[in-house]
């Protein structure tokens, strides 16, 4: 998985938006974060999930996903190594960071 197809699938999410955050290109629902690249280097993204999706995803694909160190991951921030992603369980993490972010309104849409 490379930067490109992160941030590709990242925003045709609907109503998404890339700005940046402490350095690092970040994807928005509204004013809300809910995904990053380049943390804690370029090899990783970041999503932000739930504790039990976050528990669920590490224990199911440990070479790709990891809690970000810290209280940040104690709260559900969850490493992507890009290396080791592929295309469909990447969109299915990044959905579910959007859907803990995204207004009512733009979760019908998906």
């Amino acid at each position: 998985m490379s930067t490109v197809r992160f941030r590709r699938a990242a925003l045709a999410l609907p109503g998404v938006i890339e700005g940046a955050h402490h350095g690092h290109a970040d994807f928005r629902v509204g004013k809300r974060v809910f995904a990053s690249l380049g943390y804690p280097d370029d090899a990783w993204g970041m999503v932000k999930l739930t504790p039990e999706q976050q528990t669920l995803l590490v224990e199911t694909e440990p070479e790709m996903f990891r809690p970000v160190p810290g209280a940040w991951g104690r709260n559900g921030s969850t490493n992507v190594r890009l290396a080791k992603a592929d295309q469909v369980t990447l969109k299915s993490a990044l959905t579910m960071a959007w859907r803990n972010v995204a207004r009512k309104s733009l979760l019908a849409a998906v």
